[in-house]
Order: structure tokens, then sequence, then C-alpha cells
């Protein structure tokens, strides 16, 4: 008998990694129902994308009614009002009190890219500098960016010159504020002049790499960097935006502001939407057609963002997602005094992390972390791995997840990782 997974593994390229061989029948919130019928809470969000949980009915209404308008023009051919509306509505929220002009895109590698492509064409340098443990994407910008290479950058050849990257500030593997800023400097001594440089990017708190936030003092000197030598500053707000870390937007939490925002992800709860907002003079750099795409800013996807919108403010998600996090990192702290594996639990808001070290030789354990995820997920609770060292459990549940599910959630994850002790 042939199961839909040999009909995968025969139809779809093995470079598409999946997580689990759950197929999604329906969803609802936070709960996936796959097609044997079976339950699962999503602790995953499909990476980020539903804060407002599956299927949001005011989500949903609003898609309905625009397709009864219209579901495609090019905003590039004949423009549509509610593209406008929402540039104009994420020109106000993002951080940074100054004039400001959105483009909209189709992915969160795209907005990364044009990022880029805005940052050359105002500052006239070529240069970029990320950091190591980023994520910015698949595309070729993107993986040039990227601060892993298996699996994203293995086999691909030659990445786009003119990138460099630093080591970024995380004390739990030895690698401090201080050190980070000292290697940005020797980097301006040793491989590129910093008049060169276009701009620095860096996500507020890693994705991929582990959830790590970037400290406080490391964003103000960022800030003073790129200010001293005319570089911008990029925030890669793609995963952490939109109500996730506790605050609209992760830099928030911060007293500077980046120059140039990009956005995706749950920025229209589940339909391909991403966006670039950054200063208006920026912004306005590159010249007519110079940015753009055929479904950038699809009028369903603007459609569904302007729902999310009014639902994080509605129903109040930044503040529910500072209750989430605060009770599952509680949760956490009482399971840690049973399993000495857990060696940091952190996050802003509602984007958690736990990691592991083995408990013998006190080394990041990816065997554990992914012993944890198999049996939640045998006990319909899906999870997702992270970190470069692949020990981190990340947490990415909706945060509109009902508090009843949640509960069932948490007993699932304690269960999970003291039965993963053995």
């Amino acid at each position: 008998m042939t199961t839909l997974t040999d009909r995968k593994n025969a139809a779809i390229s093995r470079g598409v990694g999946m997580t689990t061989q759950i197929y999604a029948d329906r969803a609802e919130n936070s709960e996936i129902w796959d097609k044997e019928g079976n339950r699962y809470i999503d602790f995953a969000s499909g990476i980020a994308v539903v804060n407002t949980g599956h299927r949001h009915p005011k989500v949903i209404e609003a898609v309905k009614a625009q397709i009864d308008r219209f579901t495609h023009t090019c905003h590039q051919v004949v423009p549509y009002e509610s593209y406008v509306h929402l540039a104009e509505r994420l020109n106000a929220l993002t951080p940074g009190d100054f004039a400001k002009k959105t483009i909209f895109v189709t992915t969160g590698a795209e907005a990364v890219e044009n990022a880029v492509k805005i940052a050359r064409a105002s500052t006239g340098r070529q240069a970029v500098i990320a950091f190591s443990g980023g994520f910015h994407g698949r595309t070729f910008m993107g993986m040039a960016l990227t601060g892993k290479v298996v699996p994203y950058k293995v086999g691909f050849g030659a990445m786009p010159g003119d990138v460099f990257h630093a080591p970024f500030p995380i004390e739990l593997h030895g690698v401090t504020t201080e050190q980070s800023l000292a290697a940005l400097k020797k980097l301006f001594a040793a491989d590129v002049d910093p008049g060169r440089v276009a701009a620095i990017i860096l996500e507020p708190v890693q994705g991929e790499g582990g959830f790590y936030p970037a400290p406080a003092a490391f964003m103000k000197a960022l800030r003073e960097i790129c200010d001293q030598h005319g570089i911008l500053l990029i925030a890669d707000e793609v995963q952490t935006g939109f109500a996730r870390t506790g605050k609209m937007f992760a830099m928030d939490h911060h007293d500077v502001a980046p120059d140039i925002t990009t956005m995706a992800k749950s920025l229209a709860g589940g339909f391909p939407l991403a966006a670039v907002t950054g200063r208006a003079e920026v912004m306005d750099a590159p010249a007519p057609g110079g940015l753009g795409g055929t479904y950038g800013g699809n009028p369903l996807g603007i459609a569904a963002a302007h729902a999310v919108l009014d639902v994080i403010a509605e129903e109040k998600l930044c503040e529910r997602a500072e209750q989430l996090g605060g009770r599952l990192k509680q949760r956490l702290a009482a399971i840690r005094e049973q399993a000495p594996e857990i060696v940091d639990i952190r996050g802003p808001g509602f984007m958690n992390a736990v990691e592991f070290n083995d408990v013998k030789t006190n080394l990041p354990s990816a065997d554990f972390a992914n012993k944890v995820r198999l049996i939640a997920l045998e006990k319909g609770l899906i999870l997702l791995t992270c970190g470069v060292h692949g020990n981190v459990i990340r947490f990415l549940a909706p945060i509109t997840i009902q508090d009843e599910v949640f509960a069932e959630a948490l007993d699932i994850l304690e269960a999970s990782i003291l039965a993963a002790r053995g």
C-alpha cells in the first residue's frame, strides 16, 4: 500500500525537509487534526506565522470579503487603497520617530533581499555585515547573510561577495557583548573599511540560531557604530514581529530604532505577505521599477494583514504574550529541578526557548532535544528544535491559544522532558 509519505518521497525534492510526518486535514486556533483524525497541539505555528491562531474568524472573514471583490491586479499595474492603508499602518507601528515608507513583497527572504538593495542604493556602498547564528533566508543573498552552513549553504556554491560576519553575543556560549563589539572593530581593521559598509543586519532575537535575545547594550552600541560611520541598521523582524515578544516588534524593547525593518510570517496570519519599512529618504533611494514584484502585496494577504493588526490590538495580544511566556518559563523552571539537562530558559514575551546539555559532558545535546520533541509528538504536541548546535527547543504556540489547551500542552511538555531522561 502506497502511503502519503511514499508519494511525497516520489514527488517532492528531498531538499524540502519535514519536521513531522503529520499531514494536516484541518486546523483551528492552536490545534491541528491530521488525515487520520489525530489531534495535535501546535507549538510551531507554521514557524511563527499564525500568532493570531489558525483560521482566526476575523482574518478569514476579511479574506473572504476580498475574494468577492478581486484577487489580483498587480499593484504596480492597477493599485488598490488597501495596500496604501496597510503601508500607512506599518509606517506608524514600526519603531522609530521619523517619517517612513513601506514596500510589500511575498516572503521574508524577499524582504531581506530588498532591504539590502535599498541600503545599497541609499548609501552608494556595497558591503553588509551580519552575525553568526543569524538566519535571513534561503535566496542567495539570504544564504550569504545567514550565519549557519548546514543545511542552508551546503552544496550551493559561491555566495555573493561583500558579506561579512561577526560573532553574536551569547554569554552562555562564551561570547560577551564586549567580545562581539571587539570582533566588529577588528573586522573594520582587517577585512572591510566601515566607509564601504551599507548596512548591518541582525535579528533582535535570533530565530533559527537559538532564540538568543540581543543584549540592550549591544543594540545601543550597534546604533552608535552605525551613526558614526553612516551605516544603516536593519532589524530582521520576520520571526520576532507582531506581538510575539510581548511588544508589536522586538525592537520596541530597545531604546534605539533601526533604519529599516523587515517583516513577514505573522504579518498576514497565514497568507503570504512580507514588508520592508524604513526611513522615507532611504526607502526612496531606488528608482521607480527598482522595487516590487508580481505578487508583492497580494490583495488577499493585505486584507488578512489588516485583520491581524486589528486582532492584535483588540485582543491585547502583546499583553497576552507576556502572560503566556511567564507561565511557560515558570513551568520550565520547575521542571529544571528534576531535569539538570536544562541549562537555560529564555526569551521575551512568548518567544521562548529551553536549551539542553548532556549532563555528563556539559556539551550541547541535540540528541536530548530531539528526543523530547519526538516523545512530545507521540503525545500530541508539535515542537520545533533550533540552534547552531540543534540543542534548543523553541516555543511558538499561537498567542491566542486557549488556556485549557495551553495547560494541557505544558503537562505534555513536562512529561516528555522527564521521559527523555530515561
